[in-house]
C-alpha cells in the first residue's frame, strides 16, 4: 500500500509558477512509477507527466513540454511538479499516482486527493 498527499497548488496569475509536491507513505516509493495527472471541471481526467522509478526517464503531455518539469526524490519519497509559464487552462485539480510506466490512468494503482491550481488571466 501508498499513500500519496499532495501540496503546493493554490492560485497564481497568468505566466507564475507553482511547484507541487506528492509525499509517499511507505518504503517501497522507488518500486513505482509517479504520475501527474489532472482535471478540470467537466473534463476528463488527463495526463500530465510520467517519471520512472529511477528518475532516468520522463514524458510529458505535448502541451506542457517545455514548460512543466516533473523529478522526484526516492531518499525523500516525494515527487514533484515544477510549473512555469502557467495559463488560465491549465486550471485544474492536479493529482499525483504511483503504479507502471506509461501515460494511461488505468496504469496507477494509488492515487492522492489532489490539489487545486488556478489560474488567473
Amino acid at each position: 500500500q501508498v499513500q500519496l498527499v499532495e501540496s503546493g497548488g493554490g492560485l497564481v496569475q497568468a505566466g507564475g509558477s507553482l511547484r507541487l509536491s506528492c509525499a509517499a507513505s511507505g518504503r517501497t516509493f522507488s518500486s513505482y512509477a509517479m504520475g501527474w495527472f489532472r482535471q478540470a471541471p467537466g473534463k476528463e481526467r488527463e495526463f500530465v507527466a510520467t517519471i520512472t522509478r529511477s528518475g532516468g526517464s520522463t514524458t510529458y503531455a505535448d502541451s506542457m513540454k517545455g514548460r512543466f518539469t516533473i523529478s522526484r526524490d526516492n531518499a525523500k519519497n516525494t515527487v514533484f511538479l515544477q510549473m512555469d509559464s502557467l495559463k488560465p487552462e491549465d486550471t485544474a485539480v492536479y493529482y499525483c499516482a504511483a503504479g507502471r510506466w506509461g501515460i494511461g490512468p488505468n496504469l496507477y494503482d494509488y492515487w492522492g486527493q489532489g490539489t487545486q491550481v488556478t489560474v488567473s488571466s
